[in-house]
């Protein structure tokens, strides 16, 4: 195997025999040897089913590949093959460096074992010693941030903190390859960003598989991807294309695209953890609904004890939402204008300080940002120490597609290009897009106005 391969397969398929009934199983098992003992033909009481057939495919060290199919198309087998979970009836796969894996909730935890014993248990599944996992414990218990419940069976734990627990045991393993299975779909808007960020940091050498059907994940996170169809390899190659194919495809057959954060009911939208991101109180829905606008957001609270860092020099003590009266937001609407706040306590003098945000959707991708650089380019200001700096940034809020959103912020010194950052906090404050007619874009642009007439009189149609 070549050294600038992480992963290559050559010709896999695996097939299950399947069966109508349970006794059609040991009837085959017996009946088949006895037939041909006495020169019968044997019966068959089964069938085939041909899971994965005749898969070739290889992915390059430090690349990341997204896996896309619908339900049943194989995804899930073969990512247990790559894993070595299962045994291909045919063909060879070949692997190179330690694999990390998270393919399904629950997948490797022993129910009646605690979240600690877990820990340890998964890390000698992966090969790391007792005292390896000593030494990883304390940063793995810090990422999955589930408290106390480290110590209960994981039983008694919810899918969102499976996926914290598990996530946390993979990301701390030193993997070669990482390989994750709808993952980011479970769990609260800060732990996903989190996992976002820790993903990107990984993918600046290592090598990962995604799989999702949320295609704008996979747009998002992978360079290039692999499309299943029935168990057979239907289209390799670059992600966008591959992704506009299978969604053309899915229409084509009359079919609805599959589950994602743009169709889903407002029910199964994932929510923000109620432990560290707690909405204001009094959110105006019934504003909301005689506004006739078609985007709703609810604006959580300005979290303090966010992720973040900066040398100290300035730290941002507030982020606040308002509109255009000055009256904090509990609740927006796509096309309204709303001006954002972000207050800093200057700790030394600082020279040309910058206060800016970014918004960023559930991926971690930038939605839109700015920050006051310009404002004073050609006069710098200059901030005494113990100075309260207030950025106020004035913006028409855009239609966002349903989902978690997160507005980082951010005090720095200097340019656009070159500058020392001071205090930056990833998850400041929450949006969540409760409706939007938004479905498959980053956002929406409000429109001042629509129209759609027919001449009158009609007038002929001239190509030149």
């Amino acid at each position: 195997m070549s050294s600038d391969f992480a992963i290559i397969g050559e010709d896999l398929s695996k097939c299950y025999r399947i069966y109508q009934r349970p006794q059609d199983r040991l009837k085959e098992a017996i009946l088949p040897r006895l037939q041909k003992l006495i020169g019968i033909p044997g019966s068959h009481y089964g069938q085939n089913f041909w899971a994965l057939q005749n898969i070739s495919f290889s992915i390059a060290r430090g690349e990341t590949v997204g896996i896309v199919g619908k339900n049943g198309s194989g995804k899930s087998t073969l990512l247990q093959i790559i894993c070595g979970t299962l045994t291909p009836s045919s063909g060879r796969i070949e692997t190179r460096g330690r694999i990390a894996a998270l393919l399904e909730l629950g997948a490797g935890f022993n129910p009646e074992f605690t979240g600690r014993e877990n820990v340890y248990m998964n890390g000698a599944l992966y090969g790391l010693s007792r005292a390896q996992v000593d030494a990883r414990f304390d940063n793995i218990a810090a990422f999955a941030d589930i408290g106390r419940f480290l110590e209960q069976p994981v039983k008694t734990y919810s899918s969102g903190m499976f996926v914290r627990l598990a996530f946390a045991v993979i990301a701390h393993l030193d993997a070669d390859i990482l390989v994750i299975d709808e993952a980011l779909a479970v769990g609260d808007a800060y732990f996903t960003q989190k996992c976002i960020r820790y993903l990107r940091r990984f993918m600046e050498s290592g090598t990962v598989l995604f799989v999702s059907h949320d295609m704008a994940s996979v747009k998002a996170l992978a360079g290039r991807s692999i499309w299943l169809e029935n168990g057979r390899l239907q289209s390799t190659g670059d992600t966008r294309k591959i992704a506009d194919a299978y969604l053309r495809a899915l229409y084509a057959q009359g079919q609805d695209v599959e589950r994602s954060p743009h169709n889903t009911s407002p029910d199964s939208v994932v929510t923000a953890s109620q432990e560290t991101c707690i909405p204001v109180e009094d959110f105006r829905i019934e504003l909301l609904a005689e506004s006739g606008l078609q985007n709703r957001l609810a604006v959580f609270q300005f979290d303090p004890k966010a992720d973040g860092f900066g040398d100290g020099r300035a730290t941002i003590i507030g982020a606040t939402l308002l509109n255009s009266h000055g009256e904090t937001l509990r609740g927006v609407n796509g096309g309204e204008m709303v001006n954002l706040e972000i207050r800093v306590e200057s700790h030394d003098e600082l020279v040309s300080p910058i206060v800016g945000f970014f918004l960023r959707n559930r991926l971690g991708q930038n939605v839109f940002g700015d920050n006051s650089a310009l404002i004073h380019r050609d006069t710098p200001l200059v901030s005494p120490a113990n100075t309260i700096l207030l950025g106020c940034f004035q913006f028409v809020m855009p239609f966002l597609p349903r989902g978690d959103y997160s507005v980082s912020v951010a005090v720095a010194s200097g340019s656009n290009h070159e500058h020392v950052q001071h205090h930056w906090l990833h998850d400041a404050f929450m949006l969540k897009s409760l409706s939007s007619d938004v479905h498959a874009d980053l956002f929406g642009v409000p429109m001042s106005n629509i129209s759609l007439e027919m001449q009158d009189p009609p007038q002929p149609l001239v190509r030149i």
